[in-house]
Order: C-alpha cells, then structure tokens, then sequence
C-alpha cells in the first residue's frame, strides 16, 4: 500500500491521480485508491484540506495529485453581484460550505439552499461537478498577499 504524508513541491509532476469529493479531501486520515486501482492511505497533517490540485507524496517517492471528483451540487447563479452577495449572505448564516466563482455560488445540492438561492432572485441549476469550497480566512490560504494559519 502506498502512504502519502506530505506535500510534494513543486515542479514535482504527478505518478498518479486521487479523485476524491470535498467531504473526504477535509479528513487527516484515510484510505482511498488512486485512478488506477492502487491502494492508498493518507495521513496529513490534521485541518489541513486537500485542494484540487495539490500534490502529495511519501516515504517511497511518488507524487500523487489531487483531484476534486464530481458530486451532486446547486450551482445558483444571476448577473448581478449584488444578487449573490445576498445569496451569499444568507448562506453564510446557516454555515453552508460554498464555493464562490463569477456569476455563480455553488453548494451541495439541497432542496432549502436553493429556495433561499431562488428567494433572492438566483438561477438554481442541478449538476455533477467538482465542489471547491471557500476556506477559513486564516486556515493557512493567502489572504491579501500573505500567509495566514491559526496559533495557538
């Protein structure tokens, strides 16, 4: 079984492929099998989230890339921002996991989020993609061009 512990740096290129939804990708610890059938367990440092993208690798030197998989999401859009700040807004209060793109807003699929989408004048859509959620303002993102992550 191949382990993966760390994050490559880069230019590392990728041996292999993780697919894996975004419900997964926020575990430290797991097991999962790579694209093309190989074994794989996962052991990262705890709250860091797995982004679409990154690469990981372990003790025996392969390097592994991330893939955000398809599932089951609203993406509600309207061209007005200001129509999606309310949407967003709103969201926001009930702690929905969102992702944030131009146009558009997108959340796992559920019948009350897109009545609120819909209630502030939103597009509702039903579809299969990648679901790449907003991080925390300082959970190790780059917030105005500086390195943030919790102390403490």
């Amino acid at each position: 079984m191949i382990e993966l512990t760390d994050r490559a740096t880069a230019p590392a290129v990728a041996d292999a492929v993780l697919n894996l939804p975004f419900e997964t990708r926020q575990r430290s610890r797991f097991r999962a099998r790579l694209t093309d059938g190989r074994e794989v367990a996962v052991r990262v440092a705890r709250g860091q989230v797995l982004r679409d993208g990154m690469l990981l690798t372990g003790a025996d030197g392969i390097v592994v890339r991330v893939a955000a998989a398809d599932e089951a999401v609203s993406t509600a859009s309207h061209p007005e921002p200001q129509r999606l700040v309310r949407a967003a807004y709103h969201l926001g209060n009930r702690h929905v996991a969102l992702q944030i793109g131009d146009g558009w807003l997108r959340y796992y699929a559920d019948h009350v989020l897109d009545q609120i989408s819909e209630a502030v004048g939103l597009a509702v859509c039903h579809e299969s993609a990648p679901f790449e959620p907003e991080g925390g303002v300082f959970d190790g993102e780059r917030v105005g061009g500086h390195e943030h992550a919790h102390h403490g």
